[in-house]
């Protein structure tokens, strides 16, 4: 196995968190699950951050790349923490890599405790009544501005983007799933759906009391790349994210499950437009399409007739956070 590849800058600076999603405060960024010590943080470049309320002193990185060459991921996109757009980085910029022209999700839900006491508030009904719905609406449109040029296309909108979800009882997650476990499971997805295409994004849901490292104290999701078949996939560690409170979004615009559609929504969109961390769409700070909009005038969206609680995704048309295009 290589070992992680970091960049880092040498100073440490203080910062401290936000507060919750409702509250003000000046925000700062956490740390890749595994890469940082317990009570620091990384200023990372694409997983969607929690939001918190306890000073802590952080290591400042704007980039951190993780490589390695048995666990599966190739690499991982982790968002700035924030309570307020990170449009500091301006227009997103086109990497040369792909994004996905027909995109398609499917879940995972991790161990047969999602069956019974492993989803207590519901989510598995959310998560799948919001990937039912998102396709096809305005909401979901602006990732269809960003393309690829070999060969040319530009990010799909499909009505039909939702491929299925399954609960896989083969196994249980740990209590505390490392990186590779995790890609592994997104690897035994593909394989029950067959699709391994650049279009495929694969949610890896961990059901309530799992809590892969960094989980509530750094980060509320993040998406990544890992190879299966021969092929590159995109997949999403998604942990129960009422388990985290508002620090997640629970109750920050309707009810406990508010976080569900808005960190998914923001995983799903960047997905799209960077599907192989960070050969996609980012921009001169390594935020994507939802990092520069995370946790900013969230709202109730209508998604093909059924509300949802949604973030804005960044539009280089307006320059600026939207919620429809």
């Amino acid at each position: 196995m290589r070992s992680f590849t970091i960049r880092l800058l040498p100073a440490l600076v203080a910062a401290s968190l936000l507060a919750a999603c409702s509250g003000g405060g000046t925000g700062t960024t956490s740390a890749l699950p595994n890469l940082a010590p317990q009570g620091g943080g990384f200023t990372p470049t694409g997983m969607f951050t929690a939001v918190g309320d306890a000073p802590q002193a952080i290591a400042y990185l704007p980039t951190v790349d993780v490589f390695t060459a048995s666990g599966g991921s190739v690499g991982n996109r982790l968002a700035p923490m924030g309570h307020g757009s990170t449009s500091s980085g301006g227009n997103l910029n086109y990497g040369g890599g792909p994004i996905q022209a027909a995109p398609k999700m499917y879940v995972v839900y991790w161990g047969s405790a999602w069956n019974g006491s492993g989803d207590p508030d519901g989510m598995k009904a959310q998560l799948n009544n919001f990937l039912g719905h998102v396709g096809g609406t305005s909401w979901n449109n602006t990732v269809t501005q960003y393309y690829q040029t070999n060969p040319s296309a530009n990010a799909g909108n499909p009505a039909n983007n939702f491929g299925g979800s399954y609960v896989d009882t083969s196994s249980s997650p740990p209590k505390s799933p490392s990186q590779s476990q995790m890609a592994a499971e997104a690897v035994k997805a593909a394989a029950h759906f067959g699709d391994y295409s650049v279009g495929a994004q694969y949610v890896v849901a961990m059901p309530h009391g799992i809590s892969p490292s960094g989980f509530k104290r750094s980060y509320c999701a993040y998406h990544s790349s890992t190879t299966a078949n021969g092929s590159t996939i995109s997949w999403t560690n998604l942990p129960y994210l009422p388990d985290a409170g508002s620090g997640c979004g629970a109750n920050s615009v309707s009810g406990v499950l508010d976080g569900v559609s808005i960190v998914e929504g923001h995983e799903m969109a960047e997905a799209e437009t960077d599907p192989h961390p960070s050969s996609g769409w980012t921009d001169s700070s390594g935020a994507e399409i939802g990092d520069k909009c995370a946790w900013v005038n969230l709202q109730e969206t209508s998604l093909n007739g059924v509300n949802f609680p949604t973030q804005p995704l960044w539009s280089n048309k307006t320059s600026s956070c939207v919620q429809s295009y």
